[in-house]
């Protein structure tokens, strides 16, 4: 009896260890997990990430002409306008998805038909 009991006392002592190891992996994942996640989200602030629509690709006088008149049609959207050797872009919008910018590509063409979506 004295051997059964010391060996039920070895079994739940093992079992007892193997559940707070496993428990603390768990908390050192969880916290590897979180570390991971704080990088990307600093890593997008700095780096930027997400979409544009793009109107124009081109020449300067028409991409000033182009992004005006969106200013005017769509008061409340961010417009860029950049140079980039040869040419002009008009861009605008910030989507954080693929999917808000569709969405937003959708009306805008009705009135800029050239216009795509590209990541920022």
């Amino acid at each position: 009896m004295k051997k059964y009991s010391l060996f039920i006392t070895f079994l739940l002592s093992i079992t007892v260890g193997i559940f707070t190891s496993n428990a603390q992996s768990k908390h050192t994942d969880n916290e590897n997990i979180i570390s991971l996640i704080e990088k990307k989200r600093t890593y997008n602030k700095n780096n930027g990430t997400g979409y544009r629509i793009q109107l124009y690709n081109g020449l300067e006088r028409r991409a000033k002409s182009i992004r005006n008149r969106f200013q005017i049609e769509y008061p409340d959207i961010y417009t860029k306008l950049s140079y980039k050797a040869p040419e002009w872009k008009v861009q605008v919008g910030n989507y954080k998805t693929r999917l808000h910018a569709d969405r937003a590509l959708n009306k805008i063409r009705e009135k800029f038909d050239g216009a795509i979506v590209v990541p920022m």
